[in-house]
């Protein structure tokens, strides 16, 4: 499921949310809110199409599926766990207030999670599961795309100090 691990949605919208109290520019802090208010939404998605697979399997298909184990622990509901089933913690991202450091950690994650996506498509033969897993994928690559062009922004660019009220 990829809604807890370091590559997942809850990962991707804690990093986004938090790291945007260290953006030098309102644009910045605007686009990471943003992006970060998305994954919430991708984390919905992911949700409900875990919950849509499994009400309606039986015990014998849960118990002999790869999701064994996860479905003993949490039933049919949507844990925020990684694919391996280990909980989702904080310690699957950083915020360091170096806004560089936080792009370059926030495009590798956008691709880290593209990945994940494309096994998804690679093993999943339903076709509304991949159609759902397509349009998360390219969400994706959108992000990846606009961090991109905000780490240009802040490292060719003169930005204006942080007031500081003093």
């Amino acid at each position: 499921m990829h809604l807890g691990g370091p590559n997942g949605e809850i990962s991707a919208s804690l990093r986004y949310l938090s790291q945007r109290y260290s953006m030098p520019t309102d644009a910045a802090k605007a686009l990471l809110t943003d992006i970060g208010t998305e994954e919430l939404a991708h984390m919905e998605i992911v949700g409900t199409i875990v919950r849509q697979l499994a009400k309606c399997a039986t015990d014998e298909e849960i118990e002999n599926s790869p999701f064994g184990a996860y479905f003993m622990n949490h039933g049919r509901g949507a844990y925020p766990a990684n694919a391996d089933g280990t909980p989702f913690n904080a310690l699957s991202f950083a915020v360091t207030a170096d806004p560089i450091g936080d792009l370059v950690e926030d495009l590798a994650a956008e691709q880290k999670a593209r990945v994940v996506y494309d096994n998804i498509l690679k093993v999943s033969d339903d076709p509304d599961v991949n159609d759902v897993v397509k349009f998360l994928r390219q969400r994706e690559i959108v992000h990846f795309q606009r961090f991109g062009e905000l780490l240009d922004q802040i490292q060719n660019r003169k930005l204006p100090k942080i007031y500081c009220g003093k």
